[in-house]
């Protein structure tokens, strides 16, 4: 299985190869905004019949989100659930673990957010901090971190062997559109708060970050939880190459189609509601 690169895209210098999904011209395939909605609605729909499927089958999975900053992750991750019904997904949005968290195992608090059966769980950012922040900020021992793949891999794998379905996005855009990105958000009031002083010193530590993450492709991606990166230099694009790949990772080998109803359900239809059962049977 390919390993992801972050030289992917010839002008976003960045990986080593996990499943690349962008445009294959290097544009954005959307002309107009109308184009892109209906694309969209298309896909959120497609999503929310699959999100049923999980319902009824009691099945489960877990949406990793990782990338740069400014790189579209909390737009991506509203288009995904913006449609489906609030009480089968939910986002755990990761920060620096609270006080009572920092003397645990570091996989401690991401085991409070496993999915349930029926439900779809969103890690927006995600335990591998342990091989990104953790690594570039010198924040633990090299030993520490190294140690970190095998254990993410660990826990990942009991994951899958226990029936979550795992899909790993990484949202990856050029220097000059975060800068682009940046600027946007310093000259709008309303997005200003979206800029943090942390953010300008991930941007300065950009070249380690680029060799940590590569790093992370090479060591995490796996054949039960393969890395996507989505070519996010362009928004609309972005969003509809991140609810394909969700979709056709839900999907795969898992029956898409309405269950049947009850007939115990519809015998009682038919004589409380006065329904002709035959219109139930599809």
């Amino acid at each position: 299985m390919p390993i992801p690169n972050l030289n992917f895209l010839a002008h976003a210098p960045l990986i080593n190869k996990p499943v690349i999904v962008s445009s294959t011209d290097g544009t954005g395939r959307y002309t107009s905004k109308e184009e892109y909605k209906d694309a969209l609605v298309k896909q959120q729909e497609k999503l929310f019949h699959v999100q049923q499927s999980y319902f009824h089958q009691k099945k489960r999975a877990l949406i990793v989100f990782e990338g740069w900053d400014a790189s579209g992750k909390g737009g991506a991750i509203r288009r995904i659930t913006e449609k489906l019904d609030p009480r089968g997904v939910s986002v755990f949005p990761v920060a620096k673990p609270a006080k009572e968290d920092q003397d645990k195992h570091f996989l401690y608090r991401f085991w409070q957010h496993i999915p349930s059966p029926g439900t779809l769980k969103i890690f927006d950012r995600s335990h591998y901090g342990r091989v990104l922040v953790e690594r570039v900020d010198k924040l633990v021992d090299e030993e520490v971190w190294q140690r970190g793949y095998e254990e993410i891999n660990a826990f990942e794998k009991t994951l899958s062997d226990s029936g979550v379905r795992i899909i790993k996005l990484f949202m990856h855009i050029s220097s000059s559109e975060q800068r682009e990105r940046f600027e946007e958000r310093l000259h709008n009031p309303f997005k200003r708060w979206k800029l943090t002083e942390e953010d300008l010193h991930n941007r300065k530590m950009r070249n380690a970050y680029v060799e940590a993450t590569n790093d992370m492709f090479k060591h995490t991606h796996t054949r039960y939880a393969p890395w996507h990166v989505i070519n996010g230099e362009f928004k609309w694009q972005a969003r509809v190459n991140v609810l394909d790949a969700v979709i056709d990772k839900l999907s795969e080998g898992v029956d898409i189609s309405p269950p049947p109803l009850d007939e115990r359900l519809i015998a009682l239809a038919s004589k409380q509601l006065d329904v002709d059962e035959d219109l139930m049977s599809d």
